[in-house]
């Protein structure tokens, strides 16, 4: 038997279909109540309503894969006050001398003085410069042959801003500069970006022959040898 030819405009069907489609989502629709609906050629009651749970299930899929990459990567946003951007407007104090009374057991140092901080050396966006307080004396940057490699002359402190163009901790440079990391700071720059991200070098007030490369990115810093240029 031919259909009957609706008596109302096409744009009309589809918005009466789509409140058809809502209503089946949201309440079932009994044999007798479905009997009485107008038959426009759909011979599957449940299709629309499996159309549209699909069609919100891919759209919570599309939304969750971004989280979860950045999860993965660590890409989130650096903790609040390090990081994210700031320069410091200055290095850091030369330390205070060690006091000489009775040795305490050694310990390994804490860096995360707040909740959220970074456990490594870093500075806060009012410029204080959190870890770098072992004094002239610390052997793990001892240099037998301080400068040996002569002195950086790229451009020092806030307004010199580099852009690591490759290496690794061992071996990096940028602008024709070449560093090492202090074999003593490597765990401090495993989150580093060897490609793309920005230091700015500073001078070490206590440890001869050593900088501080200070990453803009993650407020974090790490003592760094000049190697020399090209």
């Amino acid at each position: 038997m031919a259909l009957n030819k609706p008596k109302f405009p096409r744009s009309e069907l589809w918005q009466r279909t789509r409140v058809l489609s809502v209503v089946s989502i949201s309440s079932p629709v009994s044999p007798e109540e479905n009997s009485r609906l107008p038959n426009y050629g759909n011979t599957n009651p449940f299709g629309g309503r499996m159309k549209s749970l699909l069609g919100i299930l891919s759209l919570f899929l599309i939304c969750s894969i971004p989280a979860l990459a950045q999860e993965k990567h660590g890409g989130g946003p650096p903790p609040k006050g390090v990081g994210g951007g700031h320069i410091p407007a200055h290095g850091p104090a030369p330390a205070r001398p060690q006091s000489h009374a009775t040795p305490q057991p050694q310990q390994a140092p804490k860096y995360a003085d707040r909740a959220g901080h970074p456990e490594a050396p870093h500075v806060h966006s009012n410029d204080k410069w959190i870890g770098h307080d072992t004094g002239h004396d610390d052997p793990h940057y001892h240099l037998d042959h301080p400068w040996e490699h002569g002195r950086f002359s790229g451009g020092i402190g806030q307004g010199h801003v580099w852009h690591i163009e490759g290496g690794n901790r061992e071996r990096f440079w940028f602008g024709g500069f070449y560093f090492n990391v202090a074999p003593a700071d490597y765990g401090f720059c495993d989150g580093w970006d060897w490609g793309t991200d920005q230091i700015v070098i500073y001078d070490d007030p206590d440890h001869d022959g050593w900088y501080l490369a200070y990453n803009v990115r993650l407020g974090t810093y790490v003592h760094v040898q000049y190697l020399g240029g090209r």
